[in-house]
């Protein structure tokens, strides 16, 4: 099963790649660094807002969805209580965001000319926190070919709108198109997964209520540590970089971490479709190891010769993605390190979703995002930009073996329940 989700995802995620290699080379040309960091804003902006739009229900809507596919009833409550999370989120989040607009603008870009960029944010809100609700649906029933079919082309008509706007509008056209690709992606998967929505979700019995409410809340909290925090922590890092080397070094970082994310792209429907609702089934610790060895086994091999091949041609990979951006050549050795050692961690550290060990998550995500901050803030006073990727490859070290203890102590706990 895991097997033909990668490779499924692998034809999908290779055929976003090549977009992504032209789009963010147009970027590049047309916008230059300055331009790269300041859509790097905007990206982490759109995934706070993503977390606090739902309040996080994301990854519990996956859990119960896998574990209750079959309990219309308890479909139906559960459904109901997330509309009321997305209700309250979407409208909370929305006033912030219309009422900061003029200090986030300041604050985040420098600049009072970006405060559109809020405005149209909270308009755009409900159609984000919708599209995550029914995402949650196809990722909890592990539908992988609907999951592919709308990731893709929803991808590329978000890619084409992208386009007009940098050819027609310049930097602003672009950040406009990517603050609405939500509305395109939902529109799709409307479009493809509809009819499936429809016999899961039914829509008429919703009665809003707080039923799931203690289940839900839980993923509340991991959602913003996991997403929030990281998102604000990234767009901090970005802003220090500008503010104390230059704005042009906070787009090279930014460029990495673009590179990053589009091959760890190709982890996230493993992960969602099949590693999340997997381990919510599983009960054993031997069950658990033998199934985290089968994926070390299925994924590591290919990520590992996949990230060996991005170092060895980084200076191919920068002229034709990035060019002129030859300075972020030496960033490349610490962040491939981090992804390959962050890769193994998460695989592991979804048994905390899996089992809503909400304690154990949060703070070994605290700790991850700690770590990285400080490290960032410290390293980057001797290695400049260099040190933020030296800091996300020792924070994902120790990560690992944080994420590594609490796992064994929830197995050990629970061989002593059983007894």
């Amino acid at each position: 099963m895991v097997l033909k989700i990668t490779s499924l995802n692998a034809v999908v995620i290779s055929i976003r790649l090549i977009i992504s290699v032209f789009i963010q080379r147009f970027l590049a040309l047309l916008v230059g660094e300055a331009g790269i960091a300041n859509i790097g804003q905007v990206r982490n902006l759109i995934a706070m807002v993503m977390s606090t739009s739902t309040l996080g229900v994301f990854n519990g809507i996956v859990k119960f969805v896998s574990e209750n596919k079959n309990d219309e009833k308890g479909l139906t409550n559960l459904f109901s209580t997330a509309s009321l999370f997305l209700i309250i989120g979407t409208i909370v989040s929305g006033l912030v965001l219309g009422f900061g607009a003029d200090y986030f603008s300041s604050v985040i870009f420098g600049s009072l000319q970006f405060s559109y960029v809020f405005y149209l944010l909270g308009v755009v809100l409900p159609f984000i926190a919708v599209n995550r609700l029914f995402n949650g649906v196809v990722h909890g029933l592990s539908e992988y070919k609907s999951y592919a079919k709308i990731d893709l082309i929803g991808y590329v008509l978000s890619s084409i709108v992208l386009i007009l706007g940098l050819v027609y509008f310049g930097l602003k056209g672009a950040i406009i198109a990517i603050v609405i690709a939500p509305i395109v992606q939902l529109l799709v998967l409307i479009f493809i997964f509809g009819k499936t929505l429809r016999d899961y979700i039914v829509f008429k019995s919703l009665k809003l209520n707080f039923r799931y409410k203690n289940e839900l809340l839980a993923f509340t909290l991991m959602s913003f540590v996991s997403a929030f925090l990281i998102n604000y922590i990234e767009l901090d890092i970005r802003t220090i970089i500008g503010n104390k080397i230059s704005i042009g070094e906070a787009g090279y970082w930014t460029a990495m971490t673009n590179i990053s994310k589009n091959y760890m792209v190709f982890s996230s429907g493993i992960f969602t479709l099949y590693i999340l609702p997997k381990f919510a089934t599983i009960t054993l610790e031997s069950q658990f190891k033998k199934e985290v060895v089968n994926i070390y086994k299925t994924i590591l091999p290919i990520f590992g010769l996949g990230m060996l091949l991005v170092y060895v041609f980084r200076g191919v990979v920068i002229a034709i993605v990035y060019p002129d951006f030859t300075e972020m050549e030496p960033l490349f050795k610490w962040q491939l390190l981090g992804d390959f050692i962050r890769l193994g961690s998460l695989v592991v550290a979804h048994q905390f979703l899996a089992k809503k060990m909400v304690k154990s998550f949060i703070f070994t995500e605290l700790i991850s995002l700690g770590l990285f901050y400080v490290l960032s803030v410290v390293l980057i006073k001797y290695y400049n930009t260099e040190g933020v990727v030296m800091a996300h490859f020792i924070r994902y070290i120790l990560y690992y073996v944080t994420v590594l203890f609490f796992v064994k102590l929830y197995f050990n706990k629970a061989n002593k329940d059983s007894k």
